[in-house]
């Protein structure tokens, strides 16, 4: 290709390695990137670890110059996406570059290997499903991402638009000081919720957090079941992300709400992992994980993150959705800042038109401090 460039696909251990690391070349100026467990990043892309490529398939790319690796991609198609969203749709991500030629390069070679498996449209960057990191930031630069949430360099909107692609849709995260009491009329309906014998909300029993885990994702699953760009996890999906999740997963920051004994909803929060990870540097060998398993007997992070919720499709709409999510992020509010120190939260991610969910993180206070978007064109 032009200017010495090339794009390789990756093939051995040494491409991948050199397909993770790339990040760490990347944002080595910014200050509000979090270098990322690399454990954690090739998992991933693994297909004996990774349950996704059960119905997936998956193909990565490195952009060489001089011997120089300046850009990856990954391009990928979900058979779960073709069934739950659109047929003919493919997808991108992982995306990373250090120069306009390299961005539009990859994204090229991405849309060829699509269309050769039969793709119609395009869309990203979503690495490498909508349940990891989905979208590009495009506001909220300064800011470090909470735990489980991307950050790119701002030229990255320009090169994917550049290349074609129109807004799809943005997904948002939104910022709370939790040590702030709620307004008083959510109180009051709070306390009617309290009131009602019917209402009973419960931490969940880490003692036996894969039953817990498949309850949470099961009501997640029929929560989100009518949005925008949704696709089920597999019962094999659940299992792995309880797995992963269960080591920061604290009782009285998870907490399921029962309606005559049947669980209808449910709010996670975790501790920002970030904060944690900060100084580890990818490595969790030779004494990253000692570090981390310390950090995590009593996290004591300054910000706390709201990664799911959901109340079951029959509820939403109605008062009773209302007065139940609100009732779940009082309480573990409250929890989060006598038991643990916090002052802030994050909700999110967020589908913009989610008129719902946007407007109780509105009404609990909290304001928008990222904007992911996801873009789209036809092939």
């Amino acid at each position: 290709m032009s200017s010495g460039l090339t794009i390789i696909p990756v093939l051995s251990k040494a491409d991948r390695k050199a397909f993770v690391d790339l990040a760490w070349e990347v944002y080595k100026d910014d200050p509000a990137w979090v270098p990322p467990l690399k454990d954690e990043v090739h998992g991933l892309i693994d297909p004996a670890k990774n349950p996704w490529f059960g119905h997936g398939r998956l193909q990565l790319w490195l952009a060489m110059r001089g011997g120089r690796v300046v850009g990856r991609i990954s391009a990928q198609i979900d058979d779960r996406v073709q069934q739950h969203i659109q047929a003919g749709l493919g997808q991108w991500g992982m995306f990373e570059a250090l120069d306009a030629l390299a961005a539009a390069a990859l994204i090229s070679t991405a849309e060829v290997w699509l269309r050769g498996q039969g793709m119609t449209r395009a869309m990203g960057p979503i690495s490498i499903s909508i349940w990891d990191e989905p979208g590009l930031l495009i506001e909220g630069f300064k800011q470090s991402p909470m735990a489980m949430m991307g950050h790119h360099l701002p030229a990255y909107r320009h090169y994917v638009e550049a290349a074609g692609y129109t807004k799809a849709k943005d997904l948002l995260t939104y910022d709370m000081d939790i040590r702030k009491d709620l307004q008083p009329l959510i109180q009051r309906l709070i306390q009617a919720g309290e009131r009602n014998p019917r209402i009973r909300l419960r931490n969940v029993d880490k003692s036996d957090f894969a039953s817990e885990a498949a309850i949470i994702l099961h009501i997640l699953n029929d929560a989100w079941s009518d949005n925008w760009g949704f696709v089920p996890l597999t019962d094999a999906e659940i299992a792995y992300a309880g797995k992963k999740l269960k080591p920061i997963i604290f009782e009285d920051m998870v907490r399921i709400a029962e309606l005559d004994g049947r669980p209808v909803a449910f709010m996670m929060t975790i501790p920002d992992v970030n904060e944690m990870i900060r100084d580890l540097d990818g490595k969790l060998f030779p004494f990253g994980w000692a570090k981390l398993l310390w950090r995590l007997r009593k996290p004591r992070t300054a910000r706390i993150r709201v990664p799911l919720m959901g109340v079951i499709k029959e509820l939403q709409g109605g008062r009773l959705a209302s007065q139940l999510a609100f009732m779940l992020i009082d309480s573990i509010r409250r929890n989060c800042v006598e038991h643990y120190g916090v002052g802030h939260g994050e909700f999110g991610w967020i589908l913009e038109d989610n008129q719902g969910m946007v407007s109780i993180a509105e009404l609990s206070g909290a304001t928008i401090n990222h904007t992911y978007r996801i873009y789209e064109r036809e092939l």
